[in-house]
């Protein structure tokens, strides 16, 4: 066994520094060309990103010498051109999984379908060192599945695949053994392998490998062309493991070679698993000796072998789930079973608004029910309409509803801000239909922890009855905008519409604020995508059309992204993708949506107010109610931002937010509460973005509260 040959089998390229000596003697042979690729080399690898560190950017050109042909080129030095090879393997691969791959010591018997498997894997990056062992040499019927050319014909099958894998890559570490596996051979060969890859044609030799493999408790992988039968033999777990899964029984190698062709025949059949190759495989077998010479064997087949392997060889050298056994992968079973996609068509806007799916009065004069309807206009974090509302009499009550929270609705403070929402939006209603409002925020036992009761009663409010049509028209709009200021007098209105109910508008509207609170707020939608439950619950909430509870949540048309932003939907929405950016440490873009609007939004408007229980989040949720209604009659469009710290008022809060990120989660609060000036002992209800922007494509719809209008 030999990393090259003299003559005709050198098989390894020779990589020499740019002050060899040799590199003089070659420049001066006129039968040797060179190439100089390094300078594109190292633009290219300038370019990476995150930039490299200069112990790699800095490493001195090489010249690999390639004696079968001739040739010289230079290349980057072993951590540079490493690196920049497998760029692409990222985030398929990580670095820390490349490492581990790296240092694999690989042993492949067969370098027909083996010479395909044992090229991806040194392509992926998936070894450190290669062993090839096979006796035979490349013929012109060998072409139809072995990727080498009418150049190599005649060599050493096991010297041809050498070659190829040292014009791929010239640091690669391979050994050859060009006189197959024997007794005599097998030792050496599988000295401090970690993984043996077995495609050979012979039985007794299969058998050789897997003894030889087993006393050194190594696993074995094989793939068979035919429908790709995968298999696996984990003598690395199992040392005491029957080989070829004991479908041969307990026939040793010596014994097989004693054996001739026609005896091996059942032997080679259940192995194979006659039973449950293709139909044309079948019939082939059957002709080989007579219209066939050999049973035959094709490219694709082949490719697909080489996938399953790399997969097996990935899962064994990273620790992951990889069992004993066989497994097929039918592509043609597959193809058979080809179908239609599900259709999701591509949302399309229409002029369809709120009111056209809302409560409205069941007459003009139902002013009972006027207001009703109108508190279950008020927003909700996901639309989720965390509220029960009944009449008795002259009173109306709107009651949290508990099981309607989320894990961001921490404590349900967000609840307790749409219930205050909803008792502004009664209260509303109630002026413009000549009526006053007395208002009282209770627990209810067990049923609600917050109740707001409204009784009514004969009276005038012009302030609120001026907003009436106003808050019949409000609503989300997360339209793009261009930052376009807001008038001192309208920043006046809204700041008083909070005042009027006892609570603080903040109004963030310089560029460097906006700035800041754009990366702290995307930063925050980062950790929401991040976080499985948060995750989770944020895409329950949306609705497509013809989504069978199309009565809350929030319909992805109010989205407003455009047709390629909600395909990437379908994407985001997987929690596996989610998993695997976590555990990178990437998704900084999953924010960016967040940030975008925020930067170019004409301002954020930051509602607080002081304390921090359920009644003070609900009078809150008043005055976001106000200042929202009060903007949009303004002509400002109005979208709620809701980072995931925003409800928590302590650690033990955030913590149960997001475990893994309650950290960075508690120094985002901080920053944002720093930034809106908000006291201690203030509490923040909601945020709010303005903008200037046309009015958006379509409203999510609401359950009906009609139906009985007094409660038991």
């Amino acid at each position: 066994m030999t990393e090259s040959t003299d003559g005709a089998e050198q098989c390894n390229a020779i990589v020499l520094n740019a002050d060899d000596p040799l590199l003089s003697q070659l420049r001066a042979d006129p039968r040797v060309e060179f190439l100089d690729a390094a300078p594109a080399q190292l633009k290219a690898l300038d370019s990476l990103r995150p930039p490299l560190d200069v112990d790699v950017t800095g490493e001195p050109v090489r010249w690999a010498y390639y004696p079968w042909r001739a040739k010289v080129v230079s290349v980057l030095g072993p951590h540079g051109f490493r690196r920049l090879r497998l760029d692409r393997n990222r985030n398929l691969v990580t670095a820390a999984e490349l490492d581990r791959l790296s240092r694999l010591r690989i042993g492949v018997v067969g370098l027909s379908v083996g010479h395909a498997i044992a090229y991806t894997l040194a392509a992926q990056g998936f070894c450190g060192e290669l062993r090839l062992s096979d006796f035979d040499v490349l013929e012109l019927s060998n072409l139809n599945r072995v990727p080498a050319t009418v150049f190599d014909l005649g060599l050493n099958k096991a010297v041809v695949c050498a070659r190829r894998i040292a014009e791929l890559d010239p640091y690669l570490r391979v050994v050859v053994q060009t006189d197959g596996i024997t007794t005599d051979s097998v030792d050496e060969f599988m000295d401090n392998v970690d993984i043996v890859l077995e495609e050979c044609d012979s039985l007794d030799a299969k058998v050789l490998v897997r003894e030889a493999a087993r006393a050194r408790k190594l696993p074995v992988l094989m793939a068979t062309s035919d429908r790709c039968l995968l298999d696996v033999e984990r003598f690395d777990s199992e040392p005491t493991r029957p080989t070829l899964h004991g479908l041969i029984g307990d026939m040793e190698a010596a014994q097989l070679r004693d054996l001739d062709a026609r005896e091996k025949v059942p032997y080679s059949l259940r192995l194979v698993d006659a039973t449950q190759v293709s139909a044309r495989m079948a019939a082939s077998l059957i002709e080989v000796g007579t219209t066939l010479s050999t049973w035959p064997q094709i490219a694709s087949e082949v490719a697909l072998n080489t996938a399953a392997v790399a997969e097996a060889v990935r899962r064994i050298a990273l620790g992951e789930p990889l069992a004993s056994g066989r497994v097929r992968v039918d592509i043609a079973e597959a193809l058979d079973r080809i179908e239609e996609p599900l259709e999701e068509p591509i949302v399309q806007p229409t002029d369809r608004r709120a009111d056209d799916d809302t409560d409205q009065p069941t007459a003009a004069g139902d002013a009972i029910h006027a207001v009703m309807a109108a508190a279950n206009r008020a927003p909700s974090g996901g639309n989720a309409q965390p509220w029960r509302i009944w009449a008795r009499g002259d009173a109306v009550s709107i009651a949290l509803a508990p099981e309607y929270a989320t894990t961001m609705d921490v404590g349900c403070r967000a609840s307790a801000v749409a219930v205050g929402a909803a008792t502004f939006n009664a209260r509303v209603a109630a002026a413009a239909h000549a009526m006053v409002a007395e208002v009282s925020f209770e627990p209810d036992g067990e049923r609600s922890p917050l109740v707001a009761t409204l009784r009514l009663s004969q009276g005038d409010d012009p302030t609120l009855a001026a907003l009436y049509d106003a808050m019949l028209q409000r609503e989300t709009n997360r339209r793009q905008a261009e930052p376009v200021p807001i008038s001192a007098d309208v920043v006046e209105l809204l700041a008083a519409a909070a005042r009027r109910e006892g609570a603080r508008l903040e109004l963030l509207s310089a560029p460097e604020q906006l700035a800041t609170a754009a990366r702290i707020l995307a930063a925050a939608d980062r950790i929401r995508y991040l976080t499985p439950r948060l995750h989770a619950e944020m895409f329950a909430e949306l609705r497509w059309p013809g989504d069978p509870s199309p009565d809350t949540g929030i319909d992805v048309r109010t989205l407003e992204l455009p047709e390629s932003d909600l395909v990437m939907l379908d994407i985001l929405r997987r929690p596996e993708v989610m998993a695997h950016l976590a555990a990178w440490g990437g998704g900084a873009a999953l924010g960016d949506d967040t940030y975008d609007r925020v930067t170019r939004a004409a301002a954020l408007g930051v509602v607080s107010m002081p304390g921090s229980e359920l009644v003070d989040f609900a009078r809150a949720g008043s005055a976001v109610e106000a200042v929202w209604v009060t903007a949009q009659q303004q002509g400002l469009g109005v979208q709620p931002v809701s980072p995931a710290f925003l409800y928590a008022v302590d650690a033990q809060d955030l913590q149960g937010l997001s475990p893994a990120f309650s950290e960075e989660l508690a120094d985002l609060q901080y920053n944002f509460r720093m930034l809106a000036g908000t006291e201690p002992a203030e509490s923040q209800a909601l945020i709010l973005r303005f903008a200037h922007a046309p009015r958006p494509s379509v409203q999510s719809r609401r359950r009906s509260i009609f139906g009985p209008v007094t409660e038991d």
